[in-house]
């Protein structure tokens, strides 16, 4: 709690620092907020706006007026009203002057007042040139009717009004954006027909519901042709709450195959577009598209060209990339954040502005009707008094002549109020002489008429309703447009992954015995002569995509997973796969797949278990991997088989003991890890002593054919002599001809 100031001796005011320092910066926070940062509802300005307008208005500067130049506005707004910088008025009067910054501008100007590319690009105030627009006589067309109050300007040698009389809610139209001392605001601009039709039928229906309310304004209107995603119920929550935000996305179309982004959305500039779609394509991150041009011109002021490398592009996966990417879908803080009539501010919902407003717009009108009601009875007044005159003209004259005070007598004589009385005298005589009787009685019988209408209106609230209602809805055909920014549903931006942005090139992932890994380009090399290290050897080599996974696999039966095309070269030995992942001490890389992530694939162990698995549930970017395959006590990884379609793949499994079985592929459960399911039978202490265990598993197709080794003889066998193999899962199999009863390697004969 402050305490109570003290004096010195002098007389001085003492106070503690902290309490003038809260003092100081409260008083502060206010000026900001109520003079400065935050409009009022009524008109919907802030002060340096409301005296710029006001100001202009002074000069003359109607829409029909011949412009001037705009450092003779800001000279006025700055010595007259405004005492801050010239800078800051003739920013604010530059953004009242952009068609696409203000969706109803109040300034007309004429020379380089920005773009939309570089709306700061405007010229100084001494090159350009402005008058009002026309939308302005919304906010002064009452001006001069008794309709507001007016205040003394900052040195108190002029005046300025206090608020405008605007005939509409400029406050939505426009909007308005500002921060204050721990509050802001930001509101949209809305469509003026539409907020007009709210009002209407808030006057005809009091206690309509803002549901209602909201079919009439179903969401902002920026002076924009992009679309506004948000969807409908969130606009209404924004409009209930008077916070959230809403999206903007740019509008395009294909024509001849280019994409042609036609609308931004709002306070966006092409040349930023431009910028962030050329960073991406310069880092191969957008490999879709080829070029980009800019065909803007004054007939189609935003036309952005963006050619596809091939006629197979999905554009609406690109563009769904570059809205969730770049600029061209935006978000938008909205803050429904005024001051209101009761000179504090505040967060409202949309029924609530446009309540208050029409409150302010009744109070306005009403005093405007007052206003003229009293002109007419003044008028009316002094008409009694100059037809007495005529009627004794002749009376008058003498006692004009004769008397030394006639202005005394005349009101004695012909019982005259002073102002009446003041009048006749003022009134020349060749004037009073050509009057007649007939015109003054015309008059006020036309001012008697008038009298009766403002007093019939002033006391009956329907037909007060009425006026404002057929003013709202003059206002709003004269100066209403069609809505610019269209509401329509659209799904997610979705960036696209990395797999996606790399060009798709044939490459061929080789791994060698001791873990190293490299890519080569194509699919036509023998990985078997390419170089390796010393001691180091071929193991295992598959074809796929640069944009694709290549999985790893390791002796413990986990799964590790890197993109193609970040692989090191073929032309060197590449680079161990230790400096990329983290497996188990003591393990090592046994295999390698790839390819189509919807690929099945056979993995299994040389115990004789295994399952089918997808490629894509084998990925993992995690330097530790993932388990995938349990092993048995003794059991090793076998290399993965690929399969072409389960539903007709027979799997052939040959052991070390010369034994084969061949079963459907089928029989095997689709699993993401485990152990799977028996394939062959071989005793588990077989496994662990490895005295019998699995030498190869393959997948074949139909009609297909395998190859056997034992070595250096081998053994082809067609898809008939594999039927010979054929049994049921888990059994031991049958046994190889004579000379194969140690089988070294197993391939598929394609």
């Amino acid at each position: 709690m402050a305490e109570e100031p003290r004096y010195n001796a002098e007389g001085v005011e003492q106070l503690a620092l902290r309490d003038f320092t809260e003092k100081a910066y409260l008083d502060y926070s206010m000026y900001v907020i109520l003079d400065r940062a935050l409009p009022f509802i009524g008109d919907g300005l802030k002060p340096v706006q409301r005296r710029i307008v006001y100001a202009m208005s002074e000069l003359r500067l109607s829409a029909a007026a011949k412009p001037m130049k705009a450092a003779r506005t800001v000279g006025d707004v700055m010595g007259k009203f405004h005492p801050h910088g010239d800078s800051a008025i003739y920013e604010a009067m530059v953004l009242m002057a952009q068609d696409f910054s203000y969706r109803y501008p109040l300034v007309d100007g004429q020379g380089n007042w920005g773009a939309p590319d570089e709306p700061k690009s405007f010229a100084a105030m001494r090159y350009t040139e402005a008058r009002l627009a026309p939308y302005a006589q919304v906010l002064l067309s009452e001006l001069g009717q008794g309709t507001v109050d007016w205040i003394a300007n900052y040195d108190g040698q002029h005046e300025e009004p206090a608020t405008l009389p605007a005939r509409l809610p400029n406050l939505l139209l426009n909007g308005a954006t500002g921060i204050a001392v721990g509050m802001a605001t930001d509101i949209p601009p809305h469509n003026l027909r539409e907020v007009a039709s709210a009002c209407i039928r808030l006057i005809e229906d009091p206690k309509v519901s803002l549901d209602t309310l909201c079919e009439h304004v179903p969401g902002p209107d920026y002076p924009t042709e992009a679309e506004i995603i948000t969807p409908s119920a969130e606009l209404r929550r924004i409009y209930q709450s008077g916070g959230g935000s809403l999206r903007m996305r740019a509008r395009w179309h294909q024509d001849q195959g280019a994409i042609v982004i036609t609308a931004l959305p709002y306070q966006v500039s092409g040349a930023r577009i431009q910028e962030q779609v050329a960073a991406q394509m310069q880092a191969r991150k957008l490999p879709q598209i080829e070029d980009l041009r800019d065909e803007s011109d004054h007939e189609n002021p935003t036309r952005l060209v963006l050619l596809p490398r091939s006629n197979r592009v999905d554009i609406e996966r690109v563009m769904s990339h570059l809205f969730a990417t770049t600029d061209l879908e935006r978000s938008y803080r909205v803050n429904l954040n005024m001051i209101g009539l009761d000179g504090r501010p505040a967060v409202k919902d949309l029924r609530q502005i446009l309540v208050e407003w029409l409150d302010y717009r009744f109070a306005t009108v009403r005093r405007r009707l007052r206003f003229r009601l009293d002109k007419v009875l003044e008028r009316l007044h002094l008409l009694d008094g100059l037809l007495i005159a005529f009627l004794n003209l002749d009376e008058v004259i003498r006692i004009i002549r004769s008397e030394d005070e006639p202005k005394a007598v005349l009101m004695r004589r012909f019982e005259l109020s002073e102002a009446q009385a003041d009048y006749i005298l003022d009134t020349r005589l060749r004037q009073l002489a050509r009057l007649e009787e007939m015109r003054i009685r015309t008059e006020q019988d036309e001012l008697s008429g008038e009298r009766d209408e403002l007093q019939k209106t002033l006391g009956s609230k329907q037909r007060l309703k009425t006026l404002v209602r057929k003013e709202l809805a003059a206002d709003a055909e004269k100066h209403g447009d069609e809505r610019r920014s269209t509401i329509v549903q659209r799904d997610a931006a979705e960036a696209m992954d990395e797999s996606e942005l790399t060009p798709s090139e044939p490459v061929t992932v080789v791994l060698s015995d001791k873990g190293w890994v490299r890519a080569a380009k194509g699919h036509d090399i023998d990985p078997a002569e390419l170089n390796y290290k010393t001691g180091d050897a071929f193991r295992q080599a598959v074809r796929l995509r640069s944009n694709q996974q290549a999985v790893f696999l390791d002796s413990a039966g986990r799964s590790y997973s890197l993109a193609a095309h970040t692989l090191p070269s073929a032309r060197g030995q590449g680079e161990p796969l230790t400096g990329r992942f983290n497996p188990p001490a003591g393990q090592t890389f046994v295999a390698v797949l790839g390819g189509d992530p919807e690929q099945w694939w056979l993995l299994a162990s040389d115990a004789g278990y295994g399952f089918r698995v997808r490629a894509c549930d084998l990925w993992a970017n995690k330097k530790a991997g993932k388990v995938v395959l349990s092993l048995p006590a003794g059991a090793c990884v076998l290399p993965p088989s690929p399969l072409t379609d389960a539903a007709t793949d027979r799997l052939v499994a040959a052991t070390s003991a010369g034994r084969m079985l061949v079963i459907p592929a089928s029989d095997l459960p689709e699993l993401t890890r485990g152990k799977g399911n028996k394939i062959i039978g071989i005793p588990a202490k077989a496994v662990a002593e490895r005295s019998e265990f699995v030498v190869a598993m393959l997948t074949v197709p139909e009609g297909g054919r395998v190859r056997l080794h034992s070595g250096k003889r081998f053994l082809n066998l067609r898809s008939a002599d594999l039927n010979a193999y054929e049994g049921e899962r888990g059994r031991r199999g049958n046994k190889l001809p004579r000379g194969f009863q140690k089988v070294d390697a197993m391939e598929r004969d394609d």
